[in-house]
C-alpha cells in the first residue's frame, strides 16, 4: 500500500472517530491501549523465550563491561 492510501485511510479513520460521542472515543482510546500492552507484553514473550533458548544452547556469555571490552579488543 502507497503512501498516499495509507494517508488517506489513516485520515478516514480519524474522522470516523471524530465522528464518535466522547464516551466512545475514550472507551476507544483504552481498548487500544490495552491491545498495545498485550501486543508489546506477547512481544517481550517472544524475546525472553528466544533468549533463554540461545543461554541454553550455550550462545550467550556472561561478563561485565571490561570483560566485553577485552573480548573486542581480541
Amino acid at each position: 500500500m502507497d503512501k498516499k492510501k495509507t494517508s488517506s485511510r489513516f485520515q478516514e479513520v480519524i474522522e470516523t472517530v471524530e465522528s464518535l460521542p466522547p464516551d466512545d472515543q475514550a472507551l476507544l482510546i483504552e481498548i487500544i491501549r490495552q491491545r498495545l500492552i498485550q501486543h508489546r507484553r506477547a512481544e517481550l514473550a517472544a524475546e525472553i523465550a528466544e533468549a533463554r533458548r540461545a543461554y541454553q544452547q550455550g550462545k550467550v556469555s556472561r561478563g561485565t563491561v571490561a570483560d566485553l571490552m577485552k573480548e573486542l579488543a581480541e
